[in-house]
């Protein structure tokens, strides 16, 4: 059993509510983020990346020039490294008993510090529960071999039993982590 839990899928399939549902049922203090969509009156304008203690920035914008581009958004990869990229390093959070990483994706692997920070946190003692792409970029697909890495594929089937699976998963004694504080 690998102690590093990424789930895939496509998009709006539902990730970050599983993610933000394992949180809710565990009693252990993690640290990281998650990314959400942001919307208007023409529909998705962007992305916002969120910490878990409540720092935020706009990760990609359909406003934003910048020379990293997902499609129609232009990615803010300074403010995401200055802002987000802490959260997820494993020497900056002692205390946490989990990591979360979502996601792994196009846009936040612009950031050489983001990947830099995945792997320190793929490598601590910490368990990391994220999101990855379906497919991506050589960086993705690499971490997707690592022998300490599970990926679980979230479907519309099995998205609302996965987060006491997961829970199961992360905490159960044969993984090595405990849940609490």
């Amino acid at each position: 059993m690998a102690k590093n839990l990424l789930l895939t899928g496509r998009p709006g399939i539902g990730k970050t509510t599983v993610i933000m549902r394992v949180l809710e049922a565990l009693d252990i203090e993690a640290t990281g983020f998650y990314t959400r969509e942001m919307r208007g009156p023409r529909g998705r304008l962007g992305f916002e990346a969120v910490t878990l203690d409540g720092r935020r920035c706009t990760l990609a914008h359909v406003d934003f020039r910048s020379p990293h581009r997902v499609g129609k958004y232009g990615v803010d990869v300074k403010t995401f490294e200055e802002t987000i990229v802490p959260s997820i390093d494993p020497a900056l959070h002692p205390e946490a008993g989990l990591i979360v990483i979502d996601e792994i994706g196009k846009m936040e692997c612009f950031s050489p510090r983001f990947r830099e920070a995945v792997l320190k946190a793929l490598d601590s003692n910490k368990p990391v529960l994220g999101t990855i792409a379906i497919r991506g970029n050589p960086f993705i697909e690499g971490l997707k071999g690592r022998p300490d890495v599970e990926i679980v594929k979230v479907t519309y089937a099995n998205r609302d039993g996965l987060p006491a699976e997961i829970r199961g998963l992360l905490f159960s004694p044969a993984s090595g982590s405990k849940e609490g504080k």
